[in-house]
């Protein structure tokens, strides 16, 4: 006699497993955004951090001038965040600077808007954008509070 599984076990397994699977999505969706999220804030402390080293170098040096932009070039898949005014010859702001989004409708990405002025386009979850701008050799988010409190902590 042969010993297997009759259709109603492996229907009830089925249905059990799409239980399960409707559960676990939302919440690996909600975790990719929340990672998406945590790598934007700390872009945001990195930059604050390098922008406050530059500035202090700067002063050390008798150079009182503000730092007015991050470098990179505006458009998709470029190097943003290269080096303070755009200018090589001073230290980079980040390590490795990072690339803006790669095509037009890309979520969280960083783009380049104009000089000293960048944007973060939020993911899925949360949509919309955060706007940030170098002002006085400050990063500051210039976009409404409700966008900023995602990336101001």
């Amino acid at each position: 006699m042969k010993k297997a599984f009759t259709m109603v076990e492996l229907i009830f397994v089925i249905v059990v497993i799409g239980i399960l699977a409707t559960i676990a999505m939302p919440r690996f969706s909600a975790t990719r955004d929340d990672a998406i999220l945590t790598n934007a804030k700390t872009t945001v402390a990195n930059i604050r951090s390098s922008l406050s080293a530059e500035v202090q170098r700067r002063m050390l040096a008798g150079d009182y001038s503000a730092v007015t932009d991050l470098g990179g070039e505006t458009g998709n898949d470029k190097e943003i965040f290269t080096f303070f005014d755009n200018n090589s010859s001073n230290p980079r702001v980040l390590e490795y600077p990072i690339r803006s989004c790669k095509t037009a409708g890309a979520l969280g990405c960083w783009e380049k808007v104009e000089t000293g002025k960048y944007k973060f386009k939020f993911p899925g979850s949360i949509g919309g954008e955060a706007s940030f701008e170098v002002n006085t050799s400050r990063f500051e988010c210039t976009s409404d509070w409700e966008k900023c409190k995602y990336l101001d902590k």
